[in-house]
């Protein structure tokens, strides 16, 4: 593949990562339904983990396991392991992050019997 193929299709990684986090962010600030705002805020986390694992990647890169290029001692690029590992924890705990949201946002549809922010702000306790 030609090398300023590749860094279009790479560029255009990092664009579909931001494009999708502009559109979490979008959700996240503009909408009134509470559910609506928790699955802007997930989207806007996978389109964060999109990102951080496009930012990691190398071309030409192994996987950074123990493999025959490595035990052999040969000089392959290898793909540097943290990103994948942050993004893994952060799936794992966005997942529970939003898995409290989610319950929160049925507490109060049930106490108010709404999902609009505005009247539940217009309500008293």
């Amino acid at each position: 593949m030609d090398s300023s193929l590749f860094q279009l299709l790479n560029y255009g990684v990092y664009g579909t990562a931001i494009l999708v986090m502009l559109i979490g962010l979008y959700g996240a600030l503009v909408k009134k339904s509470l559910l609506k705002v928790v699955i802007g805020l997930s989207v806007m986390e996978s389109g964060l983990n999109l990102l951080i694992v496009a930012l990691g990647y190398l071309k030409g890169g192994t996987a950074p396991i123990f493999s025959e290029g490595f035990l052999n001692g040969s000089n392959k690029i290898m793909v540097d392991p943290v990103p994948q590992a942050l993004v893994l924890t952060a799936i794992v705990i966005g997942f529970g992050v939003t898995a409290v949201a989610l319950s929160l946002v049925i507490r109060l549809y049930r106490h108010h019997g709404t999902l609009n922010i505005d009247e539940i702000r217009n309500l008293k306790w």
